[in-house]
């Protein structure tokens, strides 16, 4: 292959280089091609355009590959745990024994809230969703924190402490903020997904005993979505920070963008489409036949992806857990039933097999969620305590690279051409 590709635009020539990745990807360098040719790129939701070289994770939609760090997701999710990905994500290698005890130290010791923050909390309605919460509390973090120098390893390690230590302490604060019940202090003698259930479940006049088969499919669940390459929340993160904008607000703007109902709210989406189906009588035949109908305005929620053309590798491993947890909790749900009857479904029609819709974590994910007694409007929640190593391991990555610029997309205006101005008496 040639290390260049020449392009023509208007009579210009120009020859950009061609960027090789380690998994022989081909990207082109266009960085010169507006100071060459005076064009420039478009490209609708930048579905083609790389905005960065990455070591953090590969995807392969078309095989159905994830790996971090060179990582198989699936070794990943049998073998290793939550905060173990998180090291791996964010610094690059997995741990050693030691760095791995430190490293669940650190965060233990920094899951607690400033006292002063619970006014923040008690500042909000009952009824504030908890996204909205998370990001203002997660910006609010820098305000006490506003003297960290994130250029240097010991300032950035400590903002990465609090960070993944406070955000279960910040979502369990917003649940039961919501319901009315009292804050539930995290225990640092508890692994980190057995205090999250803690927190947000028990109660000061009793114990909660959390089943190590539950927290551990919650620790999975985190796992798969520890990070997912250069999506919107990610590239949200990516962009704010390139600003310099220090880590809490980058993260702040990326549960933001996390919160859309086309990224982190999908499986609350699944949720919402199964009662609906419920409500409408629960003929699964019925609403896959309205999914294939162009003229029905019925969405089928939870199948394919914008990126992957195969089987989205996490739902193979989340749904095995699906099946353990509700077989342990004895659940017997009719939405579940519901579940099982779509995907079977979809699954045997021709139509969604030729367009290889097949259910994707989203699907999954909130079946799970529901069964653990998580609200629907604490999904996405979820999701952002899962992303959260991932988008720090972006944010690093950029900071620390020679090639960081300041991001500033451009745009084809398509506007009025050069008008008169005509005083406000005059028209």
């Amino acid at each position: 292959m040639t290390d260049k590709a020449k392009l023509d635009v208007g009579g210009k020539t120009v020859e950009l280089p061609l960027v090789v990745g380690s998994e022989k990807e081909v990207g082109i360098d266009i960085s010169a091609l507006r100071q060459a040719t005076g064009a420039i790129t478009l490209d609708y939701g930048y579905g083609n355009t790389g905005s960065c070289e990455s070591a953090i994770t590969f995807l392969d939609g078309e095989e159905g590959i994830l790996r971090y760090r060179g990582y198989p997701i699936e070794d990943l999710a049998e073998k290793s745990s939550f905060l173990e990905v998180s090291y791996l994500l964010i610094y690059g290698e997995l741990p050693t024994p030691q760095q791995m005890k430190d490293f669940n130290r650190n965060i233990a010791r920094h899951s607690l809230l400033h006292e002063d923050m619970k006014n923040i909390f008690q500042a909000f309605p009952p009824d504030a969703h908890p996204m909205a919460i998370l990001g203002s509390v997660v910006c609010a973090l820098s305000t006490y924190y506003q003297h960290g120098d994130e250029t240097h390893e010991e300032g950035l390690n400590q903002s990465i402490y609090r960070l993944m230590g406070k955000l279960p302490t910040i979502a369990s604060f917003a649940y039961k903020k919501s319901i009315g019940q009292p804050y539930i202090y995290p225990r640092t003698d508890l692994d980190y997904c057995t205090n999250f259930f803690h927190q947000m479940f028990a109660v000061p006049t009793e114990p909660y005993p959390v089943h190590p088969d539950i927290a551990r499919a919650l620790d999975v669940l985190l796992i798969l979505h520890a990070d997912h390459e250069q999506n919107c929340s990610t590239s949200t993160v990516r962009l704010v920070g390139s600003s310099q904008a220090n880590l809490f607000a980058s993260i702040s703007a990326g549960i933001s963008a996390l919160w859309g109902p086309l990224h982190g709210g999908a499986n609350q989406a699944v949720l919402e489409m199964l009662e609906a189906i419920k409500a409408g009588g629960g003929d699964v035949k019925k609403y896959v036949a309205m999914a294939k109908d162009k003229n029905s305005s019925f969405r089928l929620m939870g199948f394919g992806h914008r990126v992957y053309k195969n089987f989205d590798p996490r739902a193979k491993i989340i749904k095995a857990h699906a099946d353990r947890v509700l077989s342990l909790l004895g659940m017997d749900d009719p939405l579940i039933h519901i579940a099982h009857e779509l995907e079977e479904a979809a699954l045997k029609d021709d139509y969604f097999i030729q367009r290889k819709l097949y259910p994707n974590v989203d699907f999954y994910s909130g079946i799970i969620y529901r069964a653990l007694g998580i609200p629907q409007n604490m999904f996405t929640v979820m999701f952002a305590i899962g992303r959260l190593p991932g988008w720090i391991a972006h944010w690093k990555e950029m900071n620390r690279s020679d090639k960081n610029r300041i991001g500033r997309p451009r745009q084809i205006y398509t506007g009025s051409t050069k008008r008169e101005y005509n005083p406000i008496h005059k028209r």
